[in-house]
């Protein structure tokens, strides 16, 4: 029996397993992205326990270290776990499955990656010697990602739908 064309995602005539190839591409390539910021800033992060610089943090920036640290390390994690999602159920046919949970998977990422990289400012902002401004200045670039990554996408999708 031939599998019937789906219309009711954007008009495409597609079967559900073709519509999750489809997002299955789009996710990997946005993920691309996030993935090599991500491993990139993650490697230099790590770097800087190995500086002559480091043994002069105060107690708070030693804790924002870890704390960048840990969180970038999840970040990484996280925004890499499409490859073992699909090395483990490459074959298993549960594709749409898949592909959706793993969506959910890059949103958590693209969120701690957002966190990591506004702590990590907050960190280089402290050292550099800006205290309190540190705080203000990391905050206002964790608001812009989420004006930028949530809020104007969100505002389009309900355009959209007018």
């Amino acid at each position: 029996m031939a599998v019937q064309p789906n219309r009711s995602h954007g008009g495409r005539d597609e079967t559900e397993e073709e519509r999750a190839d489809r997002r299955w591409a789009e996710l990997l390539q946005e993920v691309r992205i996030a993935q090599t910021g991500a491993q990139i800033m993650f490697g230099f992060l790590l770097t800087m326990a190995f500086t002559p610089r480091f043994t002069t943090l105060d107690h708070l920036e030693h804790t924002l270290y870890v704390t960048v640290v840990t969180l970038g390390a999840f970040a990484v994690g996280t925004l890499i776990a499409p490859v073992s999602y699909h090395r483990l159920l490459a074959g298993a046919h549960v594709k749409p499955r898949m592909v959706n949970a793993v969506a959910r998977l890059v949103a958590l990422g693209l969120v701690l990656l957002a966190v990591t990289i506004s702590a990590a400012l907050l960190l280089l902002l402290r050292v550099a010697g800006l205290v309190w401004g540190s705080w203000v200045i990391a905050g206002c670039v964790l608001l812009w990602f989420g004006f930028c990554w949530v809020l104007l996408p969100i505002a389009v999708l309900r355009r959209s739908k007018k």
